[in-house]
């Protein structure tokens, strides 16, 4: 993810001691007694790769609980994103005084039944992939954007986002994306200052699509 984000955010990509790591007490309380093997471990690498990004920062190694939504609470001061996807994790921090919001967002290769496909994308967007080059999963990196768009849009307005509110452009040479707002969204913002558009970066590795964008802060 370092290759897709600003240098002030400081980002940390799990690597195999991460999985089986040590959570702090406030981050164990917020793991339900029966929680499954496979949240309890991508639960454990996002702490820990959010403690090591936190570090980046230069800040000392601090809880990162969860909301009841699950987003994670970051301390005081710092807007931060955790992703994870089968056997890969990272967490990416700034400091707010910089930026406003960071979201990124991780899928391994797919593809997306007939279903998904149409609650993720929007007519437009299904006419536009049609002819982009062949080879990537372009409907994956577009889920992939959108769960991205989410993720710095909630923390800035606290509003749910549909997949069908964000209006999605690739461009598959600078590996960048463009995603508008829904007018009816924004109108139904609770803020004033709500982005219209979010922009940001892309990659589709060999098994592993990755996305990320930022808002700046002022």
């Amino acid at each position: 993810m370092r290759d897709l984000l600003p240098p002030t955010v400081a980002v940390a990509v799990a690597g195999p001691a991460d999985w089986a790591g040590e959570l702090l007490p406030a981050e164990l309380a917020c793991l339900a007694d029966r929680a499954v093997a496979g949240r309890r471990r991508d639960f454990t690498a996002g702490r820990m790769c959010a403690r090591r990004a936190l570090a980046g920062l230069g800040l000392p190694p601090t809880p990162v609980p969860s909301a009841p939504d699950r987003s994670p609470v970051w301390p005081a001061g710092v807007v931060g994103t955790i992703t994870h996807t089968r056997d890969y994790c990272a967490a990416a921090v700034a400091r707010a005084a910089e930026l406003r919001s960071v979201g990124m967002d991780a899928e391994r290769h797919r593809e997306l039944t007939p279903g998904v496909r149409r609650k993720v994308c929007l007519p437009e967007e299904e006419a536009e992939l049609v002819r982009l080059p062949a080879g990537a999963p372009w409907p994956t990196v577009l889920f992939s954007v959108k769960e991205t768009v989410y993720k710095v849009w909630w923390p800035v307005v606290g509003t749910w986002l549909d997949f069908h509110d964000a209006r999605v452009t690739l461009d598959p040479e600078a590996g960048t994306f463009t995603a508008r707002i829904a007018p009816a969204r924004l109108d139904a913002a609770p803020v004033s200052d709500r982005p219209a558009s979010i922009t940001g970066r892309f990659a589709v590795d060999a098994d592993l699509v990755r996305t990320a964008a930022v808002l700046v802060s002022g």
